[in-house]
């Protein structure tokens, strides 16, 4: 896949998961608590739902990276490396955050806040 059109797909799921993720968190009807966050993330469809919202954040954030890089002629002929490099730094940063919000156990919270 070329890589204007990942920018160009994972700008589209951006739009989407960045916008239910202002309307949840950010705005929701009357006043949001830490027994809302715990409740929601107890669910698997908005543990899903985060770890696709990283995942593009992060195929948006190093593509776009890697195409201002690259229009520099001095970094042109370590375009593999940095290809590379990216991709690494991509997977490395999903799985921790991936792992992170797989391993959000609400009942261990729950036993911890009153």
């Amino acid at each position: 896949m070329r890589l204007f059109q990942m920018q160009r797909i994972s700008a589209i799921a951006l739009v989407v998961f960045l916008t239910t993720h202002m309307v949840v968190v950010h705005y929701p009807p009357g006043h949001i608590e830490f027994s809302n966050i715990i409740d929601r993330m107890a669910q698997p469809l908005w543990k899903g739902i985060d770890i696709a919202f990283l995942f593009f954040v992060l195929m948006h954030a190093l593509t776009g990276a890697y195409a201002v890089l690259t229009d520099v002629e001095k970094v042109t002929p370590y375009k593999k490396l940095l290809a590379g490099t990216a991709v690494i730094i991509g997977a490395l940063a999903f799985v921790y955050g991936a792992m992170t919000i797989l391993a959000f156990q609400p009942d261990a919270v729950a036993a911890v806040v009153p």
